[in-house]
């Protein structure tokens, strides 16, 4: 049995952000958001540290000695939301820095208010 596919929806410069990634970056974020719309996990996504649980989710992509990152969230029924795209600079440890952090707090909320006005009252 086929599950119907879950939309995407964007939150801030998310997806300008991953569209100047690598090709095989983009190819293999691509393919984990794609798992997810079917409602499922890839192997590569990875809780994020600081959000309580596996509502949140990374996917690290090593390529050409640099890290890429990509963050979304399954929270809320029906639809994933992509909440931020980045190449991580520090080199200092494996642990997300808190400026991306940050922002990924802020998106989420921003997702929370979309998703409020958007399919808690049943428009999409």
């Amino acid at each position: 049995m086929k599950r119907e596919r879950k939309p995407i929806e964007w939150i801030g410069s998310c997806l300008k952000d991953l569209r100047a990634f690598p090709e095989e970056v983009k190819d293999s974020v691509g393919v984990a958001l794609d798992v997810a719309q079917q409602g499922e996990k890839h192997e590569a996504a990875k809780p994020l540290q600081g959000f309580g649980g596996a509502g949140v989710l990374e996917i690290i992509d090593d390529f050409d000695g640099d890290t890429y990152r990509a963050v979304y969230t399954v929270k809320f029924k029906g639809v994933v939301y992509a909440l931020h795209a980045f190449q991580k600079k520090s080199k200092k440890g494996i642990s997300t820095p808190k400026e991306e952090i940050d922002l990924v707090k802020k998106r989420l909320k921003a997702a929370e208010e979309h998703y409020q006005a958007n399919y808690e009252r049943g428009q999409p």
